[in-house]
């Protein structure tokens, strides 16, 4: 730290001094990094491990009592099976740090939570939303159906360029935050940030659309419900070469544990597949990552899947190839995906099903869809109004 005016000193030979800090101070580059360090030692004294999953996360388990602590800088959300055992550790928080204790989650880093009389939970983002709205000038802005047009080709030579694309940066790297609680526009978003280096007219049109969208459905938001079968379901799908600047495919998956989905992706592959089951099967391979992610993680909180995981893909050619030992020429260019899969499938670590393209939840992740699609698969994922939640 540099010397403050008025008490600068120098060397014995005359050269320049720095200030070297006992205690970091707040608003320094390694303030946050400071006090995780500092919060992570008191934790672990007190019995806490540190997930391997996740570098925010820490659980304490014994006998009876399991707690978990989530931690983002100075925000710390504390849930376990026992309230005594909360708020004793409070206090035990309190006793060590200065902290201002909230009760019950209600507001976490941008995200609502609201609570139904039935046990479920609902996550929304409409505070953030409105602050979108209100800054892009589309607060009253009339609502669609859907967040994009289902005939809708997007193109990096379509439209006029804009001549300050500021705006249209902000506005879609904010969208990114949204898909939090809003896997409905993860395709939506994921399209419209393709053109954030040289974006058009077309393009913040499209970005528009989004934003009157989501002025439309203000109350949706995520619902956690309670299951009496707890079991990780994911589904994975793809479309095939439908960029048509570079003919690269969109891998979608989402991964349910219980009735929520708990993890999403929308992604454009980074090669070109040559078939329709070979961006199926990169789709696939993704898919399977997250959900050994996933289990290891479940793992670590100590809750178990009831069933073996299983992902779900509409392409009988995938599902084909997964299970079948001999390594088709077909497909030796992607050997190493190919190989991934088949062994969490030899290990008997994951399932993998055909399901019929009607009941593929994945689409909605892949391609527009017409409204009545769209409003379907969007109730799958467990997007619904607040008022519905319950």
């Amino acid at each position: 730290m540099q010397q403050p005016p008025g008490y600068v000193q120098s060397g014995p030979n005359g050269e320049q001094l720095v200030c070297r800090l006992t205690k970091a101070l707040y608003g320094l580059r390694q303030a946050p990094r400071a006090w995780f360090l500092k919060l992570r030692q008191f934790l672990l004294s007190f019995g806490f491990v540190l997930s391997k999953s996740d570098a925010s996360l820490f659980v304490r388990v014994s006998s009876a009592l399991t707690l978990y602590v989530i931690v983002y800088v100075d925000d710390i959300v504390i849930t376990g099976n026992s309230s005594d055992e909360i708020n004793c550790f409070v206090q035990q928080l309190h006793n060590e740090f200065t902290l201002k204790d909230m009760g019950e989650l209600h507001y976490f880093l941008g995200i609502e939570v609201s609570r139904s009389s039935s046990g479920s939970l609902h996550l929304s983002q409409r505070k953030y939303i409105r602050e979108l709205l209100t800054l892009s000038s589309m607060a009253n802005a009339k609502g669609v159906h859907t967040p994009m047009v289902s005939s809708s080709v997007l193109s990096k030579s379509e439209g006029e360029p804009l001549a300050d694309p500021t705006e249209y940066r902000s506005l879609t790297g904010a969208l990114q935050y949204v898909v939090l609680t809003r896997p409905d526009i993860a395709y939506a978003v994921n399209r419209v940030c393709q053109f954030m280096h040289a974006p058009t007219s077309s393009h913040m049109m499209a970005l528009k659309r989004i934003l009157r969208y989501l002025c439309g459905t203000l109350s949706h938001g995520l619902v956690f419900c309670p299951s009496d079968r707890l079991s990780l379901v994911g589904y994975a799908d793809a479309n095939w070469g439908l960029d048509f600047d570079d003919r690269r495919s969109t891998t979608g998956y989402c991964v349910y544990f219980g009735h929520t989905p708990i993890s999403w992706c929308s992604k454009k592959q980074t090669v070109v597949s040559r078939s329709t089951a070979e961006a199926e099967y990169r789709s696939l391979a993704a898919a399977t990552s997250d959900v050994t992610w996933l289990v290891s993680l479940l793992a670590e909180l100590k809750v178990n899947s009831v069933d073996l995981p299983i992902v779900w893909c509409d392409n009988s050619s995938t599902v084909a190839v997964a299970a079948n030992p001999v390594l088709h020429s077909k497909f030796k260019h992607v050997e190493l995906g190919l190989f991934f899969v088949r062994e969490k499938v030899a290990s008997g670590d994951l399932v993998v099903g055909e399901v019929p393209a009607c009941d593929q939840v994945a689409d909605i992740l892949t391609k527009p869809l017409s409204a009545s699609l769209f409003s379907r698969f969007r109730s799958l994922l467990r997007v619904l109004p607040l008022e519905e939640a319950g």
